[in-house]
């Protein structure tokens, strides 16, 4: 059984109530249809029965739950709960109820946060910003959390390397540039991820154009220092570095650059050292090793609420809905 098919296998076991805001779009249809037909999640869609009508097409979709904003008799709590949250910065009743009749995203977050549904995934049609902004204003991040950063979950077909050819990849999504300190965070929180999705031990590499000391840069020095943080604060977690990327994960290369190391050669997280390696680093893999790559999923904020590439398919909403039904179930 491939990795998606054990996390919907997961999600079956203890159903979870899922929002989908982005009713404009038909993949978020033909993917509710699969999501429905096999039983991963339960489905909110929130627009009006006259948006949702002419953009469902021929999708069947009638086990799904409409919530109009509009028309809800709930939608006066949202309107009063989320200026109760942002009146510090400034939000009136007006500003609220705009937001959250025009914004869905937003709506869908309120709805999060007011114990209505389990978590949201949007971005087909909204960047990760307009995605995550929301999230960050409203359901904050996770109680013990120092961070909220992104992951992806790659399944690389006919591969032993890594999980036998799973692994996660961090941070690809939000952080540009993170500092010792929140590499550190990023590497624990990712670790944590790949435990609860994948159900295996996390073997953390922190990656660097370096191998324990082959190079001198600040580059280097900022992952040197992001191992002693991460090591001090995670003492069990199974984490080393700084490792070029054959050495953390090809088993030859490791014990040549990394013999003392027990992570080189077998690392199943890999943590990248910026936004840029990692999102490169993720499409490479994705695009020349035909890999699976689901996300941006996030982590760290209070509540399950995941990120899409806009140039997703309906088959990828349906694999990052049923990854986030999975994380609701150990909120």
């Amino acid at each position: 059984m491939g990795f998606i098919d054990e996390i919907k296998t997961k999600a079956k076991a203890d159903l979870k109530t899922i929002v989908l805001p982005e009713t404009e779009d038909v993949r978020t249809y033909e993917a509710a249809e699969a999501i429905l037909k096999e039983g991963t999640a339960k489905l909110v869609l929130i627009g009006s029965e006259e948006e949702v009508a002419k953009n469902k097409g021929n999708f069947d979709i009638s086990g799904a739950q409409i919530v109009d904003p509009a028309k809800s008799e709930k939608t006066e709590s949202y309107i009063a709960k989320l200026v109760e949250l942002r009146q510090k910065k400034g939000m009136t009743e007006e500003q609220a109820r705009e937001l959250l009749l025009t914004n869905y995203p937003y709506y869908g977050v309120m709805m999060v946060k007011m114990g209505d549904a389990d978590g949201m995934v949007s971005g087909a049609c909204h960047s990760t910003a307009d995605t995550l902004r929301p999230c960050l204003q409203i359901l904050k991040t996770k109680p013990g959390t120092k961070l909220v950063s992104a992951f992806f979950i790659m399944v690389v077909p006919d591969c032993e390397m890594g999980e036998n050819g799973t692994f996660v990849f961090g941070d690809c999504g939000l952080n540009q540039n993170p500092s010792p300190e929140e590499l550190a965070a990023i590497a624990i929180s990712s670790a944590e991820s790949f435990k609860q999705l994948v159900g295996a031990e996390p073997r953390v590499a922190m990656l660097s154009h370096s191998s324990m000391g082959s190079a001198k840069h600040d580059d280097v020095t900022k992952v040197v220092e992001a191992v002693k943080i991460a090591k001090a604060e995670a003492p069990d977690l199974m984490l080393d570095g700084e490792l070029q990327l054959d050495a953390a994960i090809v088993p030859s290369v490791g014990a040549s650059k990394a013999p003392q190391s027990p992570v080189a050669g077998k690392a199943n997280v890999l943590i990248f050292p910026d936004l840029d390696a990692g999102n490169i680093g993720y499409k490479l893999v994705q695009r020349l090793a035909k890999a699976e790559a689901y996300g941006p999923m996030t982590q760290g904020i209070a509540a399950p609420v995941n990120d899409l590439s806009r140039g997703c398919s309906a088959k990828d909403i349906e694999g990052v809905v049923a990854i986030t039904a999975v994380q609701c179930q150990s909120k």
